[in-house]
């Protein structure tokens, strides 16, 4: 078989608000199921898309649900990776201040939340920020299919 590169495009805009969140989830693990990832990877897919929206939504836009995210999803063959480019205008952070957490001390003084981008990063292959205050901010996750499909 001739190997041919093609790419398809996908795209949600859709308002910061956490009821939407389903929908997003919805719309990503299908695409992921829809371009052959196994149901295990389309769910860790869905759930570090989840974690990147609910931090828009809480932190970017600090709960304005007039806002609008964007969901950009670019599948690449024969490279066979999945690309997930979240797009806010909202607040931005500095991604080098971020830090590994201690999942130890976490877990001792029962803390909730803070996990998001540690949980994005141990689910996917890449993930990368482009962080410009205000007029785009974006958060792009990657994960390979191809060893996805060696397991089979």
């Amino acid at each position: 078989m001739k190997n041919q590169r093609t790419k398809k495009n996908f795209h949600l805009r859709i308002p910061s608000q956490t009821e939407y969140l389903e929908i997003i989830r919805e719309f990503v693990s299908r695409v992921a199921r829809k371009v052959g990832f196994k149901e295990d990877d389309a769910s860790k897919i869905e759930l570090a898309v989840d974690e990147a929206c609910t931090n828009v939504i809480e932190h970017a836009y600090g709960g304005d649900g007039k806002k609008m995210i964007d969901i950009a999803i670019q599948v690449d063959y024969p490279g066979q990776k999945m690309s997930i480019i979240i797009t806010d205008q909202g607040r931005g952070f500095d991604p080098s201040k971020l830090r590994a957490p201690d999942m130890k001390k976490y877990l001792q003084e029962m803390r909730v939340g803070g996990l998001g981008v540690y949980l994005m990063q141990s689910l996917m292959d890449e993930i990368n920020f482009e962080v410009k205050p205000g007029p785009k901010n974006q958060v792009k996750l990657v994960k390979y299919l191809m060893n996805n499909q060696k397991q089979k």
